[in-house]
């Protein structure tokens, strides 16, 4: 592969990977911005290699997106935990494992996808999570308001 096609693909990986970090980082989140564009460079480097064995006899390049998602799953367990009867960290995780998609998405070359993709996991981090925020804060309020 031409090093500038690689360049361009694990450029866009790790754009991407910070993007959907930046939501994370912005909220406080463990895995924000560095670990978001880790995940997608590496997913990005791993799906570049397996590309590198096309068309070998016996290869079947698509395994390696089958390990990406099961490595993928071991740093996302990582970041969930239960803390006061609750569990935290499950939109992180999913996020990280949604990062490992756009690292493949870029990897592939599949540039449009990987825009409509981001977008997608932006506007749900985002615009839910500010939903999510309000339904809780409205579930607190309407609580004390029933012990008083």
């Amino acid at each position: 592969m031409d090093w500038t096609l690689f360049a361009l693909r694990v450029g866009l990986a790790t754009t991407a990977g910070l993007i959907i970090g930046l939501e994370r980082e912005i909220h406080g989140k463990e895995a924000g911005l560095k670990t978001n564009a880790l995940v997608s460079l590496g997913a990005a480097i791993f799906v570049l290699m397996s590309l590198e064995f096309e068309g070998d006899k016996y290869v079947d390049i698509t395994r390696v997106l089958g390990q990406i998602v099961v490595g993928i799953g071991f740093i996302g367990a990582g970041t969930i935990l239960e803390k006061e009867r609750k569990v935290k960290g499950l939109t992180t995780a999913a996020t990280v494992w949604c990062s490992a998609g756009t690292g493949c998405l870029a990897g592939f070359g599949m540039y449009t996808e990987l825009a409509i993709v981001s977008g997608i996991i932006l506007t749900i981090n985002l615009v839910f999570g500010y939903i999510e925020h309000k339904m809780k804060k409205k579930a607190e309020k309407e609580d004390e308001e029933s012990l008083d």
